[in-house]
């Protein structure tokens, strides 16, 4: 009987202590910006943003337009702990370069992860400056070291999913609504990878829909017809991500990637030119299994190729746009 008290009075604690409530928040669309990444940020769901905003599936996200967004508002009676909480400081240091054939300054920056207008700023350099084979540059590269710090531990998304919690009866087990669930446990403690696998297969899908298709350089989509990076602009565009328009400015858009991370849906670039001169001029899609999706002009038409010989000796990276 007094374990029986005892669960009666955990249960009322918790629906006293913890209550919880939504307001809607106004939201100036950025350059980036999905409906998903929206969503996340704000602890709600895309079904949620679509629904106040009157949106329909598909619907494309213009930059600067202003939306509602649905934000999950907690509070608790309960002290908040104080616990340690790993940082991350940034360092700048300037390391040497010496310039070989070929190189340019945005080749130096990529391969640096850095920028033309900083290693311009290191060196007093003017626009139009001409890079001498042999010389020593100095370039910045950024470093990170660990800080620990003391915060506040924030119980936010536990006493949401606390309070989808059906009515519990004495001696059935505990189980969440499914119908006003707000959260799900990969929404919790995985941030939503399911939702990227997803986004990833439509991706390809979308951009498998158009094989075949005619490659015109200079092509904008209209009458089915792409050049490189209009090509990988409309199958995002579909999914709601906005990217740049061309092939170089797409190469410095979204998180660079490693070639031994690349994932579906993965941006990825090349210097196809003759002399390879050390810049971007071309891009495909990423599938898997080392083939990407690409409007060649080689071959006149949306093909898939593979990632090896002819574009693995050109490739020069891979950014994932989100």
């Amino acid at each position: 009987m007094k374990k029986l008290y005892t669960l009666l009075l955990t249960f009322s604690l918790v629906a006293v202590t913890t209550q919880a409530a939504t307001k809607t928040v106004k939201y100036k669309v950025k350059s980036g910006d999905s409906l998903y990444r929206i969503a996340h940020k704000n602890n709600t769901t895309v079904t949620k943003i679509r629904k106040v905003n009157g949106m329909k599936k598909g619907q494309v996200l213009k930059m600067g337009k202003v939306i509602k967004v649905p934000k999950q508002v907690t509070s608790s009676k309960k002290k908040k702990k104080v616990v340690n909480k790993s940082t991350r400081k940034k360092t700048t240091t300037l390391a040497k370069y010496r310039i070989k054939r070929g190189d340019t300054l945005s080749s130096i920056a990529r391969k640096n992860h850095t920028t033309v207008a900083k290693i311009r700023k290191a060196n007093g350099m003017k626009k139009g400056a001409v890079l001498k084979s042999g010389r020593v540059v100095k370039v910045p590269k950024t470093s990170y070291r660990i800080v620990k710090t003391k915060t506040k531990k924030s119980n936010k998304k536990f006493a949401a999913s606390l309070s989808n919690l059906d009515t519990v009866k004495l001696g059935t087990t505990i189980s969440t609504s499914t119908k006003k669930k707000k959260f799900t446990v990969n929404d919790i403690f995985f941030g939503g990878s399911k939702k990227d696998l997803d986004k990833c297969k439509r991706i390809e899908a979308d951009a498998k829909k158009k094989l075949g298709k005619r490659y015109v350089w200079g092509a904008s989509g209209t009458k089915n017809t792409y050049d490189c990076s209009s090509f990988t602009k409309y199958v995002y565009k579909k999914n709601g991500i906005a990217i740049p328009r061309t092939s170089i400015m797409q190469s410095k858009h979204g998180k660079y990637v490693k070639r031994k991370d690349l994932k579906k849906g993965d941006l990825i670039f090349f210097d196809t030119s003759k002399r390879r001169k050390g810049y971007v001029n071309h891009v495909g899609i990423y599938l898997g299994n080392n083939k990407f999706i690409h409007a060649s002009s080689a071959k006149k038409k949306v093909v898939v190729s593979s990632l090896s010989k002819f574009y693995g000796k050109r490739y020069k990276g891979a950014r994932r746009p989100s």
